[in-house]
């Protein structure tokens, strides 16, 4: 059995995966809210992490035993700037992933490198969320904690440290920190130059099946795992849900619904947008890439409607109610943009908004608008692929997004393609376990791994006329960013 960790946003996951794929056990411990002392800031303890992991792997030791655990995997949110000293204690609170402060730090970088010099150099332009400008965030204006840096990880790396005292990455993970030569699966010594991160900082790198570390004594004691089990490398959470889609080859796509939203492609070869309007990041398939869009606030737009009007309403009592509303809310268009947007805007700047409201229109026309107008921002990522040539042929849904049959039916006729539901969609913590699980032989590969534990549960075709309703909206949908643009400079 092989043990998937998921250090999220909210919470941590614990899922442990037989050889067959099953999931046999699994756990939840939540964080405590992010810290945001000013509009755009996102700050989180990483200790907190380390003591959720703690309790959500004990809960799925008591139920099955640490002996029966063989292997374990770590995945979890991208981005985040964990800055610990030479005797790898943390620094200052980790800046995550939707931390937006470091717009200044991101005009910087463009200027001194070139925009398109960074984007041949790291596959991606400077945007606010990536590791890079977080750490020169803190150079600027925390000089004496960036003179103490001595060891740099992501939020799951450093749980994998707190594990086996090991600082390492993997060159997925390893992608989203704008420190990668993405194309060559090492870190850039040219942007680390200029920018004055000195290598020494960054961990060992590793391909994600890979072990690259052993439980240490200490963790075994407060965890019960057993002391020296091998941890592979692992991924950052959209690599690792990848996995656990078994969105591997060319032409596999995911969307993914959580906090954010992710349209996720398997790529044989580096897919540049010369724009820098989609990622393109290392796969956790050795020898693979990915592209990706990005919706920053894709589940949180739902999130934060229901806590806007209807505190303590359930989901499904809400999208029940819009499911009486017809295909394109009758002209009401919801943009997400509450944290900003990364795909295809990259604009932290922007703002969300509801337009076209009447006086007819009620709570239902909100939640619907909130549900198409997410799934417009998706396609945003579609629309790109068929721009550069990136194949999509078939699409898996996973998230949040994934679990209502009406969000469903919405991305379906949205994105214009049959989309797969699985059987048992885990996240990433599944697909860490599945890591995991290559790492210890249990599978050669991480597609016989894939073909064992994958399997698809239903399949929704666009409905017509919903497609074409949608077609017009989306056109309207594309035309508000600009107009907004306008009014917020």
């Amino acid at each position: 059995m092989f043990l998937g960790l998921d250090i999220g946003t909210g919470g941590t996951r614990a899922v442990v995966v037989s050889e067959r794929g099953d999931v046999v056990a699994s756990a939840s411990e939540e964080h405590a809210p992010f810290r945001s002392d000013f509009p755009g800031w996102a700050e989180q303890d990483p200790e907190d992490w380390w003591r959720a992991a703690q309790k959500a792997i004990r809960a799925v030791v008591g139920e099955l035993g640490g002996g029966r655990i063989h292997s374990v995997g770590l995945t979890g949110q991208m981005h985040g700037a964990v800055m610990l000293d030479a005797d790898g204690k943390v620094l200052r609170p980790a800046l995550i992933w939707c931390d937006q402060r470091t717009d200044k730090e991101c005009e910087w970088l463009h200027r001194e490198i070139g925009r398109e010099r960074l984007i041949e150099l790291t596959a991606n332009p400077a945007l606010p969320n990536f590791t890079l400008t977080k750490l020169l965030w803190v150079k600027q204006h925390q000089p004496e904690i960036f003179a103490r840096i001595a060891h740099v990880l992501c939020p799951k790396d450093y749980v994998r440290y707190r594990l086996t005292g090991t600082y390492a990455m993997d060159v997925q993970e390893a992608s989203g920190t704008l420190l990668l030569d993405v194309a060559n699966r090492r870190w850039s010594s040219e942007v680390a130059r200029i920018t004055g991160i000195p290598e020494a900082w960054l961990p060992q790198l590793f391909e994600s099946p890979e072990v690259c570390a052993h439980i240490s004594a200490e963790a075994a004691a407060v965890t019960g795992l057993k002391t020296g089990l091998p941890v592979v490398a692992g991924a950052g959470d959209q690599g690792a849900g990848a996995v656990g889609m078994g969105i591997l080859e060319p032409g596999s796509v995911s969307a993914t619904i959580g906090t954010s939203g992710v349209v996720f492609a398997a790529t044989a070869a580096p897919t540049r947008d010369p724009q820098g309007r989609l990622h393109t990041f290392c796969h956790a398939v050795p020898g693979r890439w990915h592209v990706m869009g990005v919706t920053q606030a894709a589940g949180l737009s739902l999130r934060w409607l229901r806590d806007t009007i209807a505190p303590g309403e359930s989901y499904d009592a809400l999208t029940a109610e819009a499911a009486k509303v017809p295909a394109g809310s009758d002209g009401l268009l919801w943009t997400p943009y509450l944290l900003g947007e990364r795909t295809p805007h990259l604009d932290s700047q922007a703002r969300a908004a509801f337009v076209g409201l009447t006086a007819g229109h009620r709570r239902s026309h909100l939640v619907r608008a909130v549900l198409e107008g997410v799934a417009y921002s998706l396609n945003d990522t579609f629309t790109l692929f068929a721009e550069l040539g990136i194949p999509v042929k078939g699409v898996r849904l996973g998230g949040g997004g994934a679990r209502g049959p009406l969000w469903r039916e919405i991305q379906a006729s949205v994105y214009g393609h049959t989309v797969d539901v699985l059987a048992a969609e885990e996240g990433g913590a599944f697909g860490a376990a599945l890591l995991a699980g290559v790492g210890a032989g249990a599978w050669p590969d991480l597609d016989a791994a894939c073909a064992e534990a994958i399997t698809v549960a239903q399949q929704i075709e666009p409905d017509e006329a919903a497609r074409e309703r949608y077609a017009v909206g989306y056109q309207g949908y594309r035309r508000v960013y600009p107009a907004l643009r306008g009014i917020h400079g």
